[in-house]
């Protein structure tokens, strides 16, 4: 009999330690940073790659938690990926992960089925992806017969950035039972850690039957399961959306897999299932700084990690990325230098764990650079911005074909139109009509418009705003096909 296996990719990070690639707005599980997926992308590819016929797997199209800013990017990635018809969770608030997963268990067994989920963080690396699929394939054979199961990552260093999980008798090769989950430690804690042979870091990816997991929480947390049932009764569906209900989940306690329910498990509970972990080793990281990428990218005689146009001389141990120019250093040592459009990142690498500070920075003055790039992706296409003063604003548009933005209006700009590939429908006022290569129009202030792309390659708009406030809040949306709000 085949066993139903659900990825379940839990995508709520900001990534605000790979600033200033990482943004709020796209923050570094949707970037490719590892390859030509995006890390999302690539921990899907992970799970729905498995050879199921050989392990007797149904692979179930993936479920997606993430917040609302995001669902357009994950739709669009997945839809990059063929998967269209995948389900994604919004949530309206942050919850942590005990009541991510428990949404998602109640939205698995929906149609009556209990899979084996398979609980993964989106922004995680592996090397090493077949011995990964084989390891994972053990985790779903021993969650279907009712334990649950994590991973376990062999230690390679004291580390002092990841939590540990302490394992118990082994019960067969590199399977082992759950002892215990230990905080981040000291260096001094760290170094005993590794010396002692009995510990893992802790990889955050979980595999259980749903229906282990809602008698788990309903068990040791019942308030989540209660909040969660509530939240998702008087979800409203928008397509592959799943608008979780604000009202409710707001009412939900916020709590980690690990303290609601793994916790209890290493303790013995009685009656209650077999904690499990299994060792992995296959080049895991968790990107969680730019020191942790150079460990996964090919490095010179030097020790240097270069990506972009980047000359070098006389430097040693660095990391080194351009985005848009060309970048060079000269004498230096045991540094990261990013650069992108609009910031540039200079740190020792001892100190890189502290860029948090800059955007914590950045969110008092009241800044946009770590919520958005110059390029801001919208699902109709995106916008860059060009350049900008105290009354004008220029940005560059792509519109997928097909796409329509919304019919709306401003109150304090005009804007003025140039098409420069491609062709497009216009609604200005009372008149629709085309524009095509090298053709402009106005768009006065207060008038209603939309922009449409009806052709079959990618409609390219220079776009120049004039006006006493060039603000995205300054939006009116009367029509939009994507059920945004305002500043969408």
């Amino acid at each position: 009999m085949k066993i139903s296996v659900q990825a379940v990719v839990l995508s709520g990070g900001a990534g605000t330690r790979l600033w200033p690639f990482s943004r709020e707005a796209y923050p570094k599980q949707f970037l490719p940073l590892t390859g030509e997926r995006s890390l999302f992308q690539e921990t899907v590819y992970r799970v729905l790659s498995m050879d199921a016929p050989k392990n007797d797997l149904e692979l179930l199209s993936p479920l997606v938690v993430c917040n609302e800013m995001h669902r357009f990017i994950v739709a669009e990635q997945l839809r990059q990926m063929g998967l269209e018809q995948s389900a994604i969770l919004l949530e309206p608030i942050g919850r942590n992960t005990a009541p991510a997963v428990t949404l998602a268990a109640l939205q698995a067994s929906e149609l009556e089925r209990d899979p084996v989920l398979v609980v993964l963080p989106s922004d995680h690396h592996v090397a090493n992806v077949v011995e990964f699929q084989a390891r994972l394939s053990k985790a779903v054979e021993l969650a279907a017969k009712g334990d649950v199961v994590t991973f376990g990552i062999v230690v390679q260093k004291p580390e002092t950035g990841f939590g540990y999980i302490r394992r118990g008798q082994e019960i067969a090769d590199g399977v082992f039972v759950l002892d215990g989950f230990t905080e981040k430690p000291d260096a001094r804690t760290a170094a005993e850690y590794l010396a002692s042979g009995r510990y893992f870091w802790n990889s955050g990816i979980f595999v259980l039957r749903a229906s282990v997991w809602l008698e788990q929480i309903g068990r040791y947390h019942p308030a989540i399961l209660d909040s969660c049932k509530a939240a998702l009764s008087a979800a409203k569906r928008d397509g592959d959306f799943i608008r979780v209900d604000k009202e409710a989940f707001t009412q939900c306690p916020s709590d980690s897999i690990d303290y609601a329910v793994m916790e209890k498990l290493d303790q013995g509970a009685e009656g209650g299932p077999r904690g499990t972990v299994l060792s992995l080793d296959v080049g895991w990281s968790d990107l969680g700084s730019w020191p942790a990428l150079s460990t996964v990218k090919p490095m010179d005689d030097y020790g240097n990690v270069t990506i972009g146009d980047i000359f070098l001389k006389d430097t040693r141990n660095s990391l080194l990325y351009s985005q848009s120019r060309f970048l060079a250093a000269v004498g230096l040592e045991d540094v990261v230098v990013i650069e992108t459009t609009d910031a540039v990142l200079v740190a020792h690498k001892d100190r890189a764990q502290d860029v948090k500070v800059i955007t914590e920075y950045l969110k008092k003055a009241n800044r946009s650079e770590h919520v958005f790039h110059t390029k801001v992706h919208r699902p109709w296409g995106d916008y860059e911005s060009i350049d900008n003063g105290s009354r004008y604003q220029v940005k560059r548009l792509t519109i997928k074909p097909g796409a329509t933005l919304s019919l709306q209006m401003h109150h304090h700009r005009a804007e003025h139109w140039i098409v420069v590939k491609g062709t497009a429908r216009v609604t200005r006022g009372e008149e629709t009509f085309l524009l095509t290569e090298n053709e402009s129009t106005y768009i006065p202030l207060g008038i209603k418009h939309r922009l449409e792309n009806p052709g079959t390659i990618p409609l390219e708009i220079i776009e120049v705003q004039s006006g006493s406030y060039l603000g995205e809040d300054d939006i009116v949306r009367f029509e939009d096909r994507y059920h945004r709000l305002e500043s969408q």
